[in-house]
């Protein structure tokens, strides 16, 4: 081999090598960007589970029947009707 030859085959192994580098290091650039952000979305995931649970546990207490038949009585002032004054019609 001559000693352009020689040359350009460094220059080519020099490329080569200064190419995998920057791959290697934007490589690792983007695991990182994206191992963040996945566990922004489990924080994100984490917090929405705790507020589904908290809006379940509101509701079930919105549709008590006990709070429902207070919130009758007390805010549209309805009564149990009595036996007496139930009729029954019939065909």
């Amino acid at each position: 081999m001559s000693g352009k030859q020689q040359f350009i085959g460094l220059l080519l192994l020099v490329v080569l090598v200064a190419t995998s580098g920057i791959g290697v290091v934007y490589t690792k650039h983007s695991s990182r960007r994206l191992f963040v952000e996945q566990e922004n979305l489990r924080q994100q995931r984490d917090n929405l589970e705790i507020e589904r649970g908290q809006l379940q546990l509101e509701q079930s207490t919105w549709a008590s029947p006990a709070r429902i038949e207070k919130e009758a009585y007390q805010k549209l002032q309805m009564r149990m009707v009595k036996a007496e004054d139930i009729v029954v019609i019939e065909h």
